[in-house]
């Protein structure tokens, strides 16, 4: 039969295990390489050739109003007829 483990033991392996774990997990984020933003997926387009930000809201925006418009014109018609 197995000794049991002392009521004493319990508590002091529980509170190593609970400062092991973390440190351990810190320090493999520390030995990791960190991912670069070049290292993406797929083919690179240069910055010149890429529409901005606000072009693409632009245009977004565009479509969307009118969208909106064909929408209420066809509601529009419908309620008259």
């Amino acid at each position: 039969r197995e000794a049991p483990i002392p009521k004493m033991l319990a508590p002091c392996l529980l509170r190593r295990a609970a400062l092991t774990v973390p440190l351990v997990f810190v320090v493999v984020l520390l030995f990791m390489e960190p991912v670069k933003a070049d290292q993406e997926a797929g083919t690179a387009i240069p910055a010149e050739s890429r529409p901005c930000v606000d072009c693409h809201a632009f245009e977004f925006m565009q479509r969307a109003l009118q969208d909106l418009k064909k929408t209420a014109y066809n509601l529009d018609t419908r309620v008259r007829t």
